[in-house]
């Protein structure tokens, strides 16, 4: 094999993703093995047999061809690779952690459709993401891929157990007659059988839907910020009379939370829980969350003493500002929760679900009473608007040239966030979907539907249609 192009719109910003046998094959996965080996070569300034590289997968039906060619890729570089068994994202980052390999890349397509797959990457435990994967793909373009002599060997190494024994070391910290009564979903997700392992091990009932791990997905999307993928969920909840529930992506690195009465949690409102215990033990400490969350969170934060920092959206730049700040915890409206907090600074949903038991066992409260004392603002959902790829830059300047005209200030973090006495609103460009997203919150209905007409108004500025959050 020779020189090697991907097809551009798999070269995203977090990863590289596409549609299998269409803009996605074995082919890209053996050069994205090829590229990145040479690229840690380079980096590392290390010769290939220093080097040790970890690769797992997810349950679809196209990981295993694609972690085969994958692991070939890198092995044709010299590099000895480790293969991971089946199982969630954060299993792979924990393996970089625990057999301190010099790399990783876990095959998933995560909660998309079926038919589509991807690579999520790490090198030197830091995430490889936006200039390094168009580095990547430039690197592929312009080498002739040919197998060196002295190959890299492959090996299946099984992290399971040790994985578990590292998610169930979190059981210290639990009050020690905690039982709790809990329903869990995996949705048929690569973080079922993990699941499975883990609540063997836990005090309490665990009523568990859909461990069995299957690409096609049978019983329903592997997606906990959707609610109609959490009806399970809540019936499981309902009829065994369960504390509260928690749902995983297709990969497990998103959790979903349900309380009692079928209220939704989402990112920002388990950061609130969250954060109160992280900042009792350290006091003045930095909490991250994306310019998508709630302005009660901030304030929040803010009251107990620590920093809120309101950053990007994506789960590679919230990990690179946990390295850059320090910050003990993170997360993200879509549940992407990040524990640097007596943890390794990853998103790991099984490890959050057992930091969120934690903290309501600590308050002896049901969940549903914890968050009935947070203040509920009235928000829209995150909702889209269709954009082309190629106008979402131009949509994005043109709204702030306007706010600049009107000498109204933004937030310019990501997109804009645009702060007014009656709560705020926000556009920003998706980094993954030809898509712009939009969300306001107020103190009222009456304010709310006033900021979304503010929105609707810029969105039509642009000759893009406007979208109604009520509908």
């Amino acid at each position: 094999m020779s020189h090697h192009r991907f097809a551009a719109e798999i070269l995203r910003q977090y990863d590289i993703r596409g549609t299998v046998g269409d803009n996605l094959n074995p082919a890209d996965a053996y050069a994205i093995g090829y590229g990145f080996g040479l690229i840690l070569m380079q980096r590392s300034g290390k010769p290939a047999s220093d080097l040790h590289m970890a690769i797992g997968r997810d349950g679809r039906l196209s990981s295993p061809e694609l972690a085969q060619n994958l692991a070939q890729g890198l092995s044709d570089t010299g590099i000895t690779v480790f293969t991971l068994p089946c199982g969630p994202t954060p299993m792979l980052y924990f393996a970089d952690q625990h057999y301190a390999t010099d790399g990783a890349i876990m095959v998933t397509g995560s909660h998309n459709p079926p038919d589509m797959n991807g690579f999520k990457m790490v090198m030197g435990h830091r995430p490889f993401f936006g200039a390094d994967i168009q580095e990547l793909g430039t690197v592929v373009a312009n080498v002739d891929m040919q197998p060196q002599t002295a190959k890299g060997e492959i090996t299946p190494r099984d992290c399971r157990e040790v994985y578990v024994d590292r998610l169930c070391a979190e059981m210290e910290y639990w009050p020690k007659d905690y039982a709790p009564n809990v329903a869990w979903d995996a949705g048929n997700g690569a973080a079922g059988e993990i699941l499975e392992m883990l609540c063997a091990r836990l005090p309490g009932k665990h009523h568990l839907l859909y461990t069995e791990i299957d690409g096609t997905f049978p019983n329903h999307h592997p997606d906990p910020t959707v609610p109609a993928y959490l009806v399970d969920l809540q019936d499981k909840i309902n009829t065994e009379n369960c504390d509260f529930g928690i749902a995983f992506d297709g990969d497990g690195d998103r959790i979903g939370v349900m309380a009692a009465d079928g209220e939704i949690l989402w990112g920002d409102r388990m950061l609130m829980i969250l954060a109160s215990d992280v900042l009792k033990d350290q006091p003045k400490a930095t909490i991250i969350a994306d310019v998508k969350a709630s302005g009660a969170l901030f304030r929040h934060i803010a009251a107990l003493g620590g920093v809120p920092d309101m950053y990007k959206t994506g789960h590679a730049l919230i990990k690179s500002r946990i390295a850059e700040t320090g910050a003990p915890l993170a997360g993200e409206m879509s549940g992407h929760l990040f524990f640097a907090d007596r943890y390794y600074g990853f998103d790991d949903a099984l490890y959050a679900a057992l930091r969120l038991m934690g903290a309501v066992a600590q308050r002896n409260k049901a969940l549903s009473l914890i968050i009935a004392d947070f203040p509920t603002p009235y928000a829209t959902p995150e909702m889209r608007v269709s954009c082309p790829e190629d106008q979402k830059a131009r949509v994005i300047a043109a709204t702030k040239a306007r706010l600049d005209t009107e000498g109204i200030e933004y937030n310019a973090i990501d997109g804009m966030r645009v702060d007014v006495d009656q709560g705020w609103w926000l556009m920003r460009a998706s980094n993954t979907e030809p898509v712009l997203v939009l969300r306001a919150e107020a103190e009222s209905p009456e304010a709310l539907d006033i900021l979304w007409q503010t929105v609707s108004d810029h969105v039509a500025s642009a000759g893009l249609d406007p979208v109604s959050f009520r509908d």
